[in-house]
């Protein structure tokens, strides 16, 4: 997922900030990964790498994430990502539905 940030006429930021799945493509992207790929791989490759799940730049460590899959081994990075989109949603809606990220949804800043 993506968001435009707030706009403050300078040019360097970002057009688009990447969260949850599309955040983690990026990384994939970049990265030496070949699929299929076994959890225990993915661990060590990113290794205490976070990855932020919602525009407010709240973050999970992909390990943890990947332990919320149940799953051991993943045959592309469509089904790794297809298989971790429900988990990065939970924990962005977790932060959304709290009284806290309430409170800065209202902020604009």
């Amino acid at each position: 997922m993506g968001v435009r940030p707030p706009s403050n006429d300078v040019d360097e930021e970002p057009d688009v900030v990447e969260f949850g799945i599309a955040a983690l493509g990026a990384r994939l992207a970049d990265a030496d990964v070949g699929f299929p790929a076994r959890a225990a791989e993915l661990r060590e490759h990113f290794g205490d790498a976070t990855v932020p799940y919602d525009a407010a730049g709240n973050e999970m460590p992909v390990a943890e994430a990947l332990a919320e899959t149940d799953r051991e081994s993943f045959d592309s990075k469509d089904d790794l990502l297809n298989a971790l989109h429900p988990v990065f949603e939970r924990k962005r809606q977790a932060a959304s539905s709290s009284i806290l990220g309430q409170l800065r949804g209202l902020v604009p800043f």
